[in-house]
């Protein structure tokens, strides 16, 4: 765990601003102390780094917050976008730093501007923003989620970790047996209560991410002990399959 003051020095970022994506709902620390200090983890960490390649890209704090707590967010596939994004910047300031040479040694002579045209990149930036609030799920969520005050948020994630823990605790049993498979049922009526309608299709692809590893899985293991992302993901395909 990480201090705030350490988590700015390491990062660069102020102390100011991590109060401030505390204060807004876009990177809460993973403990506070009952002195106030903020501690962050390793998943914070993570989370800060999308944070940062979108700032990077000039997304707006909402747009970001949007695109990092969509339900069907994808680390491999908003990274795949931040690098395309970058490739395309990285290309646009060699455009510009040429023009610009160019210039130098010979004047303006035309009035050409074309090396400060971003139509290409805005435009994909645009279809990723999109891209991530399209889903009725992410709709239903944002919904659900407008008013909600930063220590309801707390509550609600506390209560969904709190399945996970529940599912630790059934580890000596089989994935199939009647305890376990009510406890996925519990821990889909919670999604739907609390995030979005929980199909048993959403279901099946929530379970697949909870093993496959990044920040998800590390937070169930770190609720319920090894091996009980792996224990909830093959629970819930059998409970999809009935």
């Amino acid at each position: 765990m990480m201090t705030v003051h350490e988590v700015s020095r390491l990062t660069g970022v102020s102390i100011r601003t991590l109060h401030y994506y505390d204060r807004i709902g876009l990177l809460h620390p993973a403990q506070t102390t009952a002195s106030g200090y903020r501690l962050y983890d390793d998943t914070d960490l993570e989370r800060l780094q999308h944070i940062l390649l979108f700032r990077e890209l000039q997304f707006p704090l909402k747009e970001i917050r949007t695109i990092l707590d969509s339900p069907d967010f994808d680390t491999d596939r908003a990274l795949e976008q931040q690098i395309t994004l970058l490739r395309m910047k990285k290309e646009h300031l060699e455009h510009l730093i040429d023009f610009a040479h160019e210039i130098r040694k010979t004047g303006v002579r035309t009035m050409d501007f074309t090396a400060f045209d971003t139509k290409k990149m805005d435009e994909y930036a645009a279809q990723a923003k999109a891209s991530w609030g399209e889903t009725a799920a992410y709709q239903e969520y944002e919904e659900k989620s407008r008013n909600r005050t930063k220590e309801e948020e707390q509550m609600i994630g506390g209560g969904l970790m709190k399945l996970f823990t529940e599912f630790g605790g059934m580890m000596d049993r089989k994935p199939a047996d009647d305890t376990v498979q009510e406890q996925v049922k519990k821990l889909q009526t919670y999604i739907t209560e609390h995030y979005y309608t929980c199909t048993n299709e959403i279901l099946k692809g929530l379970g697949s991410m909870y093993s496959g590893g990044g920040s998800m899985t590390e937070n169930i293991e770190k609720a319920g002990g090894k091996g009980t992302a792996r224990f909830v993901t093959e629970a819930i395909g059998i409970y999809c399959g009935k």
